[in-house]
């Protein structure tokens, strides 16, 4: 088993994989990455993630960027944590869909709606589609629920959940039936809480 460190800043797009870590069950070190001073744009940081963005995550020798690419790693590294679809398993691409729906479509397009251009784009040409028409396309899952592959929660949840539950904290997203219940449902898990707890306590620790 790999030696896992997380280059962690908190709170941050980090702590989705901070929450993923949780649920996978295994032992795991940060190294807090304080934006406020810059770390991220030091010569040992950026060794670890040339963008100068976190999460990184470390296994072994090997070095993971992007949120979806981690959870997407650590789901199918530790498979008794149950939050993969296996491959040749009959779903495997619905899960994978979701799991890179988050930060390929979601993110820009809520990005789009917060921070307007000054042009709309023509839809042919960026990979996603209006705010609204997002939204419709991952509640339509949510609605029938409980999770997006159905009674199996996975780590297309962990990030799409986090998505959702930080777009309707800043008021980015509507707090629509379906977002509002499903959040209430995976933040009742105990590696969420773990997760939320921990993440409070290495934010005090930063400032």
């Amino acid at each position: 088993m790999p030696s896992l460190t997380l280059y962690h800043a908190s709170p941050s797009r980090s702590s989705i994989v901070l929450w993923m870590l949780e649920e996978v069950g295994q032992p795991y070190d940060i190294r807090l990455v304080k934006l406020s001073e810059g770390d991220n744009t030091k010569p040992d940081y950026l060794a670890i993630n040339p963008m100068g963005k976190v999460p990184a995550l470390k296994a072994g020798d090997t070095v993971i960027t992007e949120v979806a690419a981690i959870c997407a790693f650590l789901a199918d590294e530790f498979p008794q944590a149950k939050l993969n679809v296996p491959v040749d398993t009959a779903g495997r691409g619905t899960y994978l869909k979701w799991l890179f729906f988050g930060p390929s479509v979601i993110e820009p397009a809520m990005m789009d709606r917060a921070y307007p251009r000054k042009e709309t784009p023509r839809p042919a040409a960026v990979g996603w589609r209006d705010f609204d028409t997002v939204l419709d396309i991952v509640a339509k899952p949510l609605a029938k629920g409980p999770f997006l592959m159905g009674e199996q929660f996975t780590a297309a949840d962990v990030v799409i959940g986090s998505g959702l539950r930080y777009g309707m904290m800043f008021k980015m997203i509507p707090e629509r039936k379906e977002f509002t219940d499903y959040v209430a449902r995976f933040a009742a898990r105990p590696a969420a809480q773990r997760a939320e707890a921990k993440d409070k306590e290495l934010a005090a620790k930063a400032a």
